[in-house]
């Protein structure tokens, strides 16, 4: 058997090879690390940007909806309106044809009773 016991020096270069080698084995799970890393970032940018178009696509979408939904309003308002006027309209004529009525027949009652004042008197006399 080999009694030999290392000297000082064998045992700091022994440490420096095992410290070497630590840093060599982080090193290269490091540098896969990164590429991992850069993979994931990769993959985090494009899921982002796709993200992004999704929002973008449905504020179109929305903003479409919003003006077709306006357009409708203002076409159901114009409608409306023009069904008042229409409304309006048919009233005003039913209330002019009304007064024209009333108008006729009290000139047709005044005939009448003029008539009547006109014979009796024309008896009297």
């Amino acid at each position: 058997m080999s009694s030999k016991v290392p000297s000082f020096a064998e045992r700091l270069q022994t440490a420096a090879k095992a410290k070497q080698v630590q840093m060599e084995k982080i090193r290269a799970t490091a540098s896969a690390n990164a590429a991992q890393s850069a993979e994931r970032q990769a993959a985090r940018v494009e899921a982002e940007k796709v993200r992004q178009e999704r929002l973008a696509a449905r504020k179109i979408a929305n903003r479409l909806e919003a003006q077709q939904r306006e357009a409708e309003r203002a076409a159901e308002k114009a409608r409306q309106e023009r069904a008042a006027a229409e409304e309006k309209a048919r009233k005003e004529a039913e209330r002019i044809a009304k007064a024209e009525a009333d108008a006729a027949r009290e000139k047709a009652q005044k005939a009448a009773r003029d008539a009547k004042y006109n014979a009796r008197k024309a008896r009297q006399k």
